[in-house]
């Protein structure tokens, strides 16, 4: 059931169809075609952002979204200083993250700091860790202590 691997050449020559079926939606499901990492690579599919990704973090997702949603579509400074003066346990988490998706799109993908905005922020719920509390006649208590998977995308703003 693997996919067949394509060749750098003939996808370079292909490039226009290649990147048009993977902007194409797929009729049932309307989900992008899915190309390889490799050719995602050859492509440059990608190239024009920064992003993190910090999975299993110890917060709940609802926490999470609560400060996602104010530093969405903001400039890059705009989002730092946003965090930072958050009084939520969530801000410190997702300062440390927006400062890794801004590194990554400066040294990796060669983008201007200055012109980057919070493209993408989104918070998944991850594993839930289940545990006990002991209670009176012998009886026990479900704690659920959530994780989340954070994701923050950066681009450049034309």
């Amino acid at each position: 059931m693997g996919k067949n691997s394509v060749a750098k050449k003939e996808l370079l020559q292909d490039r226009d169809k290649a990147l048009e079926v993977y902007s194409a939606k797929h009729r049932k499901s309307n989900k992008p075609a899915l190309l390889t990492k490799s050719e995602k690579k050859k492509l440059g599919i990608g190239k024009d952002q920064g992003k993190a990704i910090l999975r299993y973090a110890r917060i709940s997702s609802r926490k999470v979204k609560i400060v996602l949603d104010l530093i969405k579509g903001k400039n890059i400074d705009e989002a730092y200083a946003i965090l930072r003066y958050t009084p939520k346990a969530a801000s410190d988490i997702l300062f440390k993250l927006l400062k890794s998706a801004e590194a990554n799109a400066t040294n990796n993908n060669g983008l201007n700091r200055d012109d980057l905005y919070v493209a993408e922020a989104f918070a998944n719920q991850g594993p839930t860790l289940k545990r006990i509390m002991p209670r009176a006649q012998g009886r026990a208590y479900r704690i659920r202590k959530r994780t989340s998977h954070i994701t923050l995308v950066v681009k450049e703003r034309n």
